[in-house]
């Protein structure tokens, strides 16, 4: 028993490691090639060069970090056959289409438009470069499209029946569309889009920020950082909005995950508070230190400040989530969630006065807050995947059901010593990298075009 518990821990501690890694690119990506769609289309729109000297430095920055997402991806995946080959055959048929679905309609669109994206600019027209940079952006979305899909069918599975008994039993789909669209998806799938473009947003406002104290680029870094804030400050409200749509499906679909996020024990007769923060006590089945508004919960979820919410006490013990780390994590995310779009507020009132480039406290705080949206959306992920246990599929099978039989502990640690040392290889050659580009700065804009521009537009 011992030994199966280890090697529960280790495996479940592997693939946090490689998929917490891998998650640092992947929404970068989908970001970036957001502010890439903008930067070009202002360009085809206006002509000015500027807007292609933009595009061009960003796509530099996009086509690295897109290449980490690919090589740190691919290890995720073969986990999936390794340490959880019992849970791999059960939901297979279920993954394998969503997985197929990924490569054919998003990652051949994303790879087989990159090389126009980033060689192409004197090779085709401008609105087929255009063109090819959408389906860069769009390639990337439909990426977590489908993964957002197959993990929100683990949290609330729909379109499916069951076939064999235990080991050999296996879930089949019925209802491809059910299965697509089941309760939580598409709910999760705006949550987690938005997130990403919070990262790509907050990345491209913070070098612009370094560049502008460092007094380089002036004219690149200003219009990439007020297209940045704009995009950062419409995410941030969305991001407030989705969260909120998608705690109501969960607080319908897994009350237990919502109990555990809120720290809320005892269902109770009245409404349940709303805790700002707090250290949850299961012992004594109360929020320790906490700070909270009275019926806060029940209005959000209900609209009612007296409405009853299920609590943890109508789980068995051993139904109920781990509540200290899905709490803390949850209430991380919401917490620098509320900080974006407090700055972001407060930086477009100062860049309406113009005084924002101006303050030299709000590029420092800029250049640093490129952490905040990583943080939260790795904190939500996490607030998410425990909040979900003891199940890996949600009622239908437990975590340590779905481990491989034949893996040993001693194997999965050296697994983690080893792919723990080239992460970290990796990182550093992809910091190394960003550094370099971000050193070097935009490429200059050609005389003659820049020219042509001024003259045509009297400028």
């Amino acid at each position: 028993m011992s030994e199966l518990l280890s090697t529960e821990i280790l495996a479940r501690l592997q693939f946090a490691i490689t998929i917490m890694f891998h998650y640092l690119f992947p929404p970068l990506s989908i970001g970036l090639g957001l502010i890439l769609v903008i930067t070009e289309g202002i360009y085809l729109k206006t002509k000015n060069p500027i807007y292609e000297k933009i595009t061009k430095f960003w796509v530099k920055i996009f086509a690295a970090n897109f290449a980490m997402g690919v090589a740190t991806g691919l290890v995720m995946e073969f986990q999936f056959g390794t340490n959880w080959a019992t849970y791999s055959r059960f939901v297979g048929d279920i993954f394998g289409s969503a997985l197929a679905a990924e490569g054919i309609f998003a990652f051949f669109l994303e790879s087989g438009f990159l090389a126009i994206l980033v060689f192409g600019w004197d090779r085709v027209t401008p609105k087929v470069h255009f063109f090819s940079t959408l389906m860069v952006c769009l390639g990337s979305m439909f990426s977590a499209v489908w993964i957002i899909i197959a993990n929100a069918w683990m949290q609330t599975p729909a379109g499916y029946h069951i076939v064999g008994e235990g080991m050999h039993a296996k879930a089949i789909i019925d209802d491809f569309w059910a299965m697509v669209f089941n309760p939580s998806s598409m709910r999760m799938l705006l949550h987690a889009i938005i997130g990403c473009w919070l990262m790509g947003a907050f990345f491209v406002m913070s070098i612009s920020a370094w560049y502008i104290l460092k007094k380089q680029h002036l004219e690149v870094a200003k219009k990439s950082f007020t297209i940045g804030l704009v995009l950062a400050f419409i995410s941030s409200i969305a991001a407030a909005s989705s969260g909120h749509l998608l705690a109501e499906r969960v607080a319908e679909t897994q009350p237990a995950k919502m109990a555990a996020m809120e720290g809320h024990f005892i269902t109770g007769t009245g409404g349940a508070p709303l805790y700002l923060f707090g250290i949850p006590n299961s012992e004594k089945q109360t929020v320790e230190y906490g700070i909270k508004i009275p019926g806060g919960l029940s209005f959000l979820l209900h609209w009612n400040f007296t409405t009853p919410v299920k609590g943890l006490d109508q789980f068995k013990p051993e139904d109920r989530p781990p509540v200290g780390i899905t709490f803390q994590m949850y209430h991380i995310m919401v917490t620098l969630g509320m900080y974006m779009l407090f700055i972001t507020s407060v930086s477009l009132i100062l860049l309406k006065r113009k005084k924002l480039f101006e303050s030299k406290l709000m590029m420092k705080i800029y250049c640093f807050s490129v952490i905040v949206p990583v943080i939260a959306n790795q904190a939500g992920w996490i607030a998410t995947e425990t909040g979900r246990q003891p199940w890996i599929v949600y009622g239908l099978m437990r975590t340590p059901e779905g481990l491989s039989k034949s893996v040993k502990a001693n194997e999965i640690l050296a697994s983690i010593i080893m792919f723990t040392l080239i992460y970290i290889l990796l990182f550093l050659v992809w910091v190394f990298v960003i550094h370099n580009k971000v050193k070097h700065g935009p490429d200059e804009i050609f005389p003659n075009k820049k020219r042509k521009f001024i003259e045509e537009n009297n400028v």
